[in-house]
């Protein structure tokens, strides 16, 4: 049965009154509009959204999520945060990326009023009501965190690229329950949670009800979801098995460097580099004659003095295994991002070339 009405800051809309919510005096892809053009799809005869992956590994592209997958994963969450319709969430994410949209249907399904606000790096700045959950990425938590010492926001899923060490760090003194999420567009949003502050703070993450998982041949994750009708899904996140229903991430297949035979997986090596490097930065790799693949550092700045570059390759040293340590380091005064404000490396690694 699909739910075929939505509490929006107070206002109960459905296909009857929907068009209160076209701003026409707004362009048609201003966030309000965008959240207008969903509840119009939403509320159509097919069975299906078209949503759009990131663009994080690859190219953007489009898919089509059946409505059904995405009621059944938006019920899952609820169960899982206790949300009904006494709660208040707050929709503070574009609407036009998958994490937005599941927003929007989890209060459809929860029967729960969405506050809505324009997507900002702080969200919470001018908050003025207590919100029961939300979901934000990584980049808002960082710009929010001091606004979220002092509001009230029960449970929080934070998603959309990894949580760092020095973001959990920033988090511990947060009330709220903060959780980090594992799951892409294709999932419908996450099918694992990772609490990373609190009592009950986690260094793996945990499947949802219903979920099961195994790995593949390398080493890579797939997952049975029986909500997403749909057979296993074959993700290219290499992770380590805890148990039946945990695992640890550890990076991408697709970014493994395979240095002189030996792979080395960039997120874990950027992990360790947390706290010397006071720019934005990531590991990739060039051609090497020898080793076929070489290990550098990306980092978004000007050129270091000879001084300062001397420094950073003592600390490189003293962190990193000789597999791991970079061969050249590259500058580049800004990362080309995605429209998801994602680091394209790929891309930002051509300019440095």
């Amino acid at each position: 049965m699909r739910n075929e009405s939505i509490r929006l800051d107070g206002t109960l809309y459905n296909r009857s009154n929907l068009e209160q919510l076209h701003f026409t005096d707004e362009p048609e892809d201003s966030w309000r509009n965008v959240i207008y053009h969903f509840l119009q799809n939403w509320f159509d005869d097919s069975d299906f959204i078209l949503a759009h992956t990131s663009g994080s590994t690859g190219k953007p592209k489009s898919i089509q999520l059946p409505k059904q997958s995405m009621l059944n994963s938006a019920r899952m969450t609820n169960q899982f945060f206790g949300l009904d319709a006494s709660c208040v969430a707050l929709l503070c994410l574009p609407a036009s990326y998958i994490a937005g949209k599941m927003m929007l249907v989890r209060a459809m399904v929860g029967c729960f009023n969405l506050v809505a606000v324009e997507p900002s790096a702080n969200p919470f700045e001018n908050l003025r009501t207590f919100v029961d959950f939300t979901a934000i990425t990584p980049y808002q938590l960082f710009h929010s965190a001091e606004s979220l010492r002092k509001a009230s926001v029960h449970k929080i899923i934070v998603g959309g690229s990894p949580v760092t060490s020095k973001l959990e760090q920033l988090s511990k003194n947060i009330p709220s329950e903060l959780y980090e999420t594992y799951g892409m567009t294709e999932t419908c949003s996450h099918i694992a949670l990772r609490q990373f502050n609190g009592n009950d703070k986690s260094d793996c993450f945990t499947i949802l009800d219903g979920i099961s998982i195994r790995l593949d041949e390398r080493g890579c994750l797939v997952i049975k979801a029986p909500h997403l009708l749909t057979d296993e899904i074959q993700t290219n996140d290499v992770v380590e098995l805890i148990g039946r229903d945990s695992f640890h991430w550890l990076g991408r297949a697709d970014s493994a460097i395979n240095s002189g035979g030996i792979k080395i997986h960039p997120e874990q090596v950027e992990k360790k580099l947390e706290g010397i490097i006071p720019f934005g930065y990531f590991i990739s790799s060039v051609p090497d004659e020898v080793l076929e693949n070489k290990v550098v550092l990306v980092i978004e700045s000007e050129t270091y003095s000879p001084e300062q570059e001397e420094l950073l390759k003592s600390q490189l040293e003293n962190l990193l295994g000789k597999y791991e340590l970079p061969k050249q380091i590259f500058y580049i005064p800004r990362f080309v991002y995605s429209s998801g404000n994602k680091v394209l490396r790929k891309e930002t690694l051509d300019e440095c070339k």
